[in-house]
């Protein structure tokens, strides 16, 4: 079947319920099937074969959403997560085909709100993207101006996202903030491993433990003195975590 050119390609119109999505891939048969996809989906799509391209219109449209394919030609996916986040910061969902090992632990530790590997199910990318989108609109964990958290000598400001560990500044990536912020909100109480992952990365996550166990040893590995024996974030076997207060 032959797909008519989309608006992603054509690059008009207001933007649907759905939200603003910049799809950046290299392959052009990809975009061309994918945006149109997404657009049935009642997404607005903008697409670009490179990293520089993406980032142009990024800059000018301010997408709500990029889908960006790590294996780009010139500027790769990396640098351009790098720029997309820091510059522009906006939520980064990668796609890629390499080995899911090594790509996910670089993507997500620099800040990847999200990733799915090729070849993909587009409905579940789909509800990937709205579950992304829907923590960016309603935060729902965080209420509306909160105050800092304190825990111990663990300081945790949501609206400066920024976090101090006896007075030192600890830079984390946005889903290792929002974990840590979700265990602060109930310190010396156990979360169960399905709690976190729906409260901290939506119901579609439930099951994906392994998801959960990457961020809690990143986590560990900034917080903790000793990360091989934590005493910040506790595992209590076969139930979840606890953030237990130090200082």
């Amino acid at each position: 079947m032959v797909l008519q050119a989309s608006a992603a390609e054509i690059g008009s119109g207001s933007s649907p319920m759905g939200g603003r999505i910049l799809l950046i891939d290299d392959d052009a048969l990809l975009r061309r099937s994918l945006a149109f996809s997404l657009e049935q989906a009642g997404f607005k799509v903008r697409t670009a074969a490179s990293a520089e391209e993406g980032l142009a219109i990024a800059a000018r449209e301010r997408p709500d959403l990029v889908l960006l394919d790590i294996g780009l030609p010139g500027m790769d996916g990396l640098e351009a997560l790098r720029r997309f986040r820091e510059v522009l910061g906006l939520p980064v969902i990668f796609l890629t085909a390499r080995r899911r090992e090594l790509d996910q632990v670089v993507g997500l530790e620099l800040g990847a709100d999200d990733y799915i590997t090729k070849p993909f199910d587009t409905d579940v990318l789909i509800a990937r993207i709205r579950a992304v989108l829907r923590r960016i609109r309603s935060s729902p964990a965080m209420p509306s101006a909160p105050s800092p958290l304190v825990v111990g000598d663990l300081v945790i400001d949501p609206a400066a996202r920024t976090v101090t560990v006896a007075g030192r500044a600890v830079s984390l990536t946005p889903k290792e903030f929002d974990l840590l912020y979700t265990l602060a909100l109930a310190p010396n109480r156990v979360l169960p491993t399905e709690t976190l992952l729906t409260q901290v990365w939506g119901a579609e996550y439930a099951g994906q433990s392994e998801t959960l166990y990457v961020h809690i040893r990143w986590l560990r590995e900034k917080i903790e003195e000793d990360p091989e024996r934590p005493r910040r974030i506790v595992t209590v076997r076969g139930v979840g975590y606890k953030l237990v207060p130090q200082g």
